[in-house]
Parts: structure tokens; C-alpha cells; sequence
């Protein structure tokens, strides 16, 4: 007898309803253009399971009230009927009316979670509470926004592969107040965020080479340099390289400078790692990048057609994350 695999007659009706609601949402609203305020026009409200419930039971009630000619059940039938009303206006009220300020993803690693950051002001004077976040599939975020001020909230989402990604749709949701009637609103953020390759290492970090001048100056973060000079502390400095005992004396925050000796620098040469294909040549070299900026050695980045000259520090971190997360064979 032929066994068919189950998957070629799978079908998920909810979830194809709910790809094609957010579809016609994307439709019907367009790309959303910061700042945005939460029109009315634009939030969707339905109740949830636990209101479902609480339905059936006030039809049961109210049928059990009717039949029996009881006036105290067909009292608090109607009295637990406004309450539910009351609690659908309140919690369609909780999103109306707020504004999104700001949105901004910062650049993350393939098959990773990245962080999204969103500023939400609240102008009226009242605490909206119970408000979530989500960028599917990544997990949620509850928060409040107190009243007539600007609430910064940070969300992560899924980085699928290298380069440049779009950020489709934000969900925004509460339950409040009794958790009967959910609503909510789709967010089209125009946001792109750069995805550099995944971090694998697969091969030992190259050896140095002699190609840097001996009189060369940079700031100690590991190593055997000899002891050169001190310049004032910058933000951007580890704490490991600040000379303390200065500091102890009473000193300034001073930052002390070595001279590294001749044949410190590597170089990431994608042309070495031609035995692997080119993603994870390219997930090989971030690892390598990775780690010189962890024990603070100086390297240089050699791409087909494109060379980075020797350099450390975050400047250096982000010009060859980015022509790694950019580049084309």
C-alpha cells in the first residue's frame, strides 16, 4: 500500500485566515510613517477565550433568568453584561490615541534575535496599562506608558540571513481590563535593518604576520607590548587598559598606550577559507573578527576585489561586519 506523506495534505485553515487578514490589513493601511498616532479606523478589537466563556455563561443565565421568571438572576445577568461592555470600550481606549515616535533596529547576527527599540507617547492624562509588543515570531513584551510621557520599549526579532531585512509588521495588543476583549493593530514600520553573517568557527585564528611597523602605536587590551605613554580616558575605552594606579594617587582617568612589536596584525583573508562555501567562509570570518576584537589584536580584512586595512576598535568592528553582511560573489 503507497503511504503519502502527511504534509502534502496538511492544511491550517486558522492560519491561512490569519496571513490573509494580515494582508488585507497591510492593504488597507498602507507603510505607516513615524510619527503615528493610533487612529480608531485602525484598531481591531475581538474577544477572547475567557470572554467567549463569560458570553456563553450570561446567554445561560439570561435563558435560566427568562425561564424560571427570576428577576435578582436577570438583574445581575444585565449588571455583568454592562461591566463586559464597559470593559470592550475600555480596552479598545487603552491603544486608541497613542502615539509610535520613534522606531529603530539595531544591526544583529544571522539566526539570531535583534533588538528593536520603539519610543510610544501616551498625551493623555491617564495610565494605559497592560500594553504588549511583539515581532513574531520573537517572544513578547508587556509594558505600561504612564500618562503625558514618552515610553521606550525594546522588543527583539528574528534575524533570519545576512544583509539587509525588512521588518514587516509590529504587533501591538492589550487585554485590558478584565482580559475579556483583546485589541489590537498592526504595525508597518519602515525599518531595514543589516544582518551580518552568523559566527562559526570552524578554523583556528590565523597566525600574526610582520607586516606592521614597529613604531606603531595602540592601546593595550592583551598581548606583551612595552609600555609607551598615557592619554586621557574616552567612553570608548576598556576598562582593562586604564592605568589605575594613576587613579588611586588621585589622578585623572588616564589610559595607558603600548607599542606593540612588529608582526601583530592578521589578516582575514576570505581567499584561505575557499574549502568551505562561501556562507560559511563568510560565518568563519565574523568568528575571526569577533575574536580579534575580544583579545584586542589589530587585523585587517581582505575581501574578493576589496581590502580593510589593519585596524581594532568598533570603528573597525562595524566597517567589516557590514562588507561581510554586504558582500556578493
Amino acid at each position: 500500500m503507497r503511504s503519502f506523506a502527511p504534509s502534502l495534505f496538511r492544511f491550517d485553515p486558522l492560519g491561512a485566515l490569519a496571513r490573509a487578514a494580515q494582508a488585507w490589513a497591510r492593504r488597507r493601511q498602507g507603510p505607516d510613517i513615524l510619527p503615528l498616532t493610533l487612529e480608531s479606523r485602525r484598531l481591531y478589537i475581538l474577544p477572547t477565550r475567557r470572554g467567549l466563556m463569560a458570553g456563553l455563561l450570561l446567554f445561560l443565565m439570561l435563558l435560566a433568568g427568562l425561564n424560571y421568571n427570576n428577576s435578582l438572576a436577570l438583574l445581575l445577568c444585565f449588571t455583568l453584561c454592562g461591566f463586559a461592555l464597559v470593559s470592550m470600550y475600555d480596552c479598545h481606549r487603552t491603544l486608541a490615541g497613542l502615539r509610535l515616535v520613534r522606531a529603530q533596529a539595531a544591526p544583529a547576527f544571522a539566526q539570531a534575535h535583534g533588538e528593536l527599540a520603539l519610543s510610544l507617547e501616551n498625551c493623555e492624562p491617564r495610565l494605559r496599562r497592560g500594553i504588549s509588543l511583539r515581532c513574531a515570531p520573537a517572544r513578547v513584551v508587556y509594558f505600561d506608558v504612564p500618562a503625558q510621557t514618552v515610553t521606550p520599549v525594546r522588543i527583539e526579532f528574528p534575524a533570519r540571513v545576512r544583509g539587509w531585512q525588512r521588518i514587516d509588521r509590529v504587533e501591538l495588543a492589550t487585554t485590558t481590563p478584565l482580559g475579556l476583549f483583546r485589541a489590537w493593530t498592526w504595525l508597518h514600520l519602515p525599518l531595514d535593518v543589516l544582518v551580518y553573517p552568523q559566527p562559526l568557527r570552524l578554523r583556528p585564528l590565523p597566525r600574526a604576520l610582520g607586516e606592521q611597523r614597529r613604531g606603531q602605536r595602540q592601546r593595550r587590551l592583551g598581548g606583551e607590548e612595552e609600555w609607551a605613554s598615557l592619554r586621557p580616558f574616552q567612553d570608548s575605552d576598556s576598562p582593562r587598559s586604564v592605568a589605575w594606579k594613576v587613579y588611586a594617587r588621585g589622578g585623572p582617568l588616564m589610559v595607558a598606550q603600548y607599542d606593540a612589536p612588529a608582526g601583530t596584525d592578521r589578516l582575514l583573508d576570505l581567499a584561505r577559507l575557499d574549502g568551505l562555501p562561501l556562507e560559511r567562509a563568510l560565518s568563519q570570518l565574523t568568528a575571526w573578527v569577533l575574536e580579534c576584537e575580544q583579545h584586542g589584536a589589530r587585523y585587517a580584512l581582505r575581501l574578493s576585489g576589496r581590502m580593510l586595512k589593519a585596524g581594532v576598535g568598533p570603528g573597525q568592528r562595524r566597517a567589516c561586519l557590514e562588507a561581510l553582511a554586504l558582500y556578493r560573489a
